[in-house]
Parts: structure tokens; C-alpha cells; sequence
């Protein structure tokens, strides 16, 4: 017995990552117009990372989560705004999560049982050479992963 299947047509829950990046946007917006066709439900994560650095320098800590909130605040507000004045109603949970974009969005969709992940393409060069997050997520197999240019 297939441990993925659970007797359904489309995905029921998809977790989108977002991190306010043109590619997670579109992202969003793709999972959005899934979920509004296959009745499912959207779980839009935003993962900030303190990184080594703040842990150096307390103050800066402070400063890094500061801004990481803020940008969590914002976006959303742009969630909410999208939801309010589309006419496409889907229903969505937004939450912020720190530490590593791929392992918290593995972590995620293990709990939520997700049966599909949706992130953007990483537009930064290093990730050719370290993996990007969606990179990741796909070798960690698990669940299909759409990469949303």
C-alpha cells in the first residue's frame, strides 16, 4: 500500500514557501489558483533565518528578527489583500517559521500532510554550485514539488 495516496483526486493541502521574491509571488499565486479549482487548502510559510552572524552579536539578533517580522507583516497584509479582493475564494493559513528555508518547509509539510509543495525559482547564483531550496525539497522526495519561475 502506497503510504502518499489518500484517496483523492488533487491535492487536498499545498504549502507554498514565500519570501516576498518576485518567483514566490508567482508561486503563491499559482498554489492559489490550484486550490481555488481542486478545493484545496493553501498553507503559505515564510521561513526567516537569524543566520550565524546574529548569533555572534546579540544586537544584531535583535535587529535581524526586527526586520524578519517586519517583512512577515507585510507580506501577510499582501496575503490578506489578494484574499479580500480576488474573486476567487480559497482557504489559507499564513505562518512565519525560522531556521532553514528547506528543512522548516520539510518539516511542514511532513505535519501538515501536504500532498504537493510549491516555491519559486531561487534567482541567486550561488544556488547552482549549494542547491537552491526547491532543489532540496525535490531531492528530499517526499512529495511532488512544483518550482514556479
Amino acid at each position: 500500500m502506497n503510504t502518499f495516496e489518500l484517496g483523492t483526486d488533487g491535492p487536498r493541502v499545498i504549502l507554498v514557501g514565500i519570501d516576498g521574491s518576485d518567483t514566490s509571488l508567482r508561486a503563491a499565486a499559482y498554489a492559489w489558483g490550484l486550490a481555488r479549482r481542486q478545493g484545496s487548502h493553501v498553507v503559505l510559510v515564510y521561513v526567516t533565518n537569524p543566520g550565524a552572524i546574529s548569533t555572534m552579536m546579540p544586537a544584531a539578533s535583535a535587529s535581524v528578527i526586527e526586520a524578519g517580522e517586519e517583512v512577515a507583516t507585510d507580506l501577510r497584509a499582501q496575503v490578506e489583500h489578494f484574499a479580500q479582493t480576488t474573486h476567487s475564494p480559497v482557504d489559507y493559513t499564513f505562518r512565519t517559521e525560522y531556521g532553514d528555508a528547506a528543512g522548516v518547509l520539510a518539516k511542514i509539510a511532513d505535519e501538515i500532510r501536504a500532498d504537493a509543495v510549491v516555491v519559486g525559482a531561487s534567482t541567486q547564483a550561488g544556488h547552482r554550485f549549494i542547491g537552491s531550496v526547491a532543489l532540496r525539497l525535490v531531492r528530499t522526495g517526499r512529495w511532488p514539488v512544483t518550482v514556479v519561475p
